[in-house]
């Protein structure tokens, strides 16, 4: 039964990702965890696959708009490619098991994934909240040097939680790209593809994927950008963002009581 519901919340994977070009990721791992029983590590993998995959639907859709930022995909997306190949391959492999224990709570691998990845969505749900002051008309020009620190800073992120990153790209390209909104999303959705494709081919665990599911999920979001797209014409991004920021936010706090008190 949890499995045919997660199947049907796969679709609100590609329709967030075709709204705000972030937020699949948030969606995927949680449903792959919670309703399809996946475990949290190899979800990080799955995650990867489902969005890299989504997002070049979504990418390919984009480029005919030409607002992708070729200096920010340069500059922001080269060094995060390579941060998250290295976090994946090399990193995540000498992550211990069980890292400490807080009075009852063990803090293991899989938990700490959890933990970190509700942290990153608590902190990007106030970004996405806050009304971004980025007039495109008088858009102010960015360091070479902190496009590239905070590329890596964002990759080495993602490497560690599996996700492509948008709801952390798109916020560091409005805040230190100084980018437009509408360049946000579609160097956005350009740079996650390849977050995510790089990350599941590096993970260490693809013999363990279940095929068939993962495909079945990903066909379904797929489907789901489109749905996103669509409505993404209808509606102002100006109540787009905060409402899907509260919606992180609520998802957050679920998991960080999911994973310390109700377990």
């Amino acid at each position: 039964m949890m499995e045919i519901v997660g199947y049907i919340l796969a679709v609100f994977v590609g329709v967030s990702l075709g709204l705000v070009g972030s937020g699949g990721s948030i969606l995927a791992i949680p449903i792959l965890v919670y309703a399809m029983g996946v475990q949290p590590e190899l979800a990080t993998t799955y995650s990867l696959f489902i969005v890299g995959v989504v997002a070049f639907v979504g990418a390919l859709r984009g480029a005919s708009t030409y607002l992708f930022n070729w200096r920010m995909g340069l500059f922001f997306g080269i060094p995060s490619i390579i941060a998250i190949f290295f976090t994946r391959k090399f990193l995540m492999p000498t992550l211990p098991q069980v890292f400490f224990n807080v009075g009852d709570i063990v803090v293991t691998k899989d938990l700490f994934i959890m933990l970190l990845f509700s942290i990153l969505m608590l902190a990007a749900s106030f970004s996405m909240m806050i009304k971004a002051k980025v007039n495109d008309e008088t858009i102010q020009y960015a360091s070479n040097v902190k496009i590239v620190i905070v590329g890596g800073l964002v990759g080495m992120l993602t490497g560690l939680v599996g996700v492509g990153g948008g709801f952390l790209i798109i916020p560091s390209l409005l805040f230190f790209g100084k980018i437009s909104m509408k360049e946000a999303v579609a160097t956005s959705l350009s740079i996650v593809m390849i977050n995510s494709l790089i990350g599941f081919v590096s993970s260490d665990n693809l013999g363990s994927i279940d095929w068939q599911m993962l495909l079945v999920f990903t066909s379904i979001a797929i489907f789901g950008i489109f749905i996103g797209l669509a409505l993404n014409k209808r509606m102002a991004d100006e109540k787009l963002k905060p409402a899907f920021g509260w919606f992180v936010l609520c998802t957050g706090i679920y998991i960080l009581i999911k994973e310390l008190i109700i377990k």
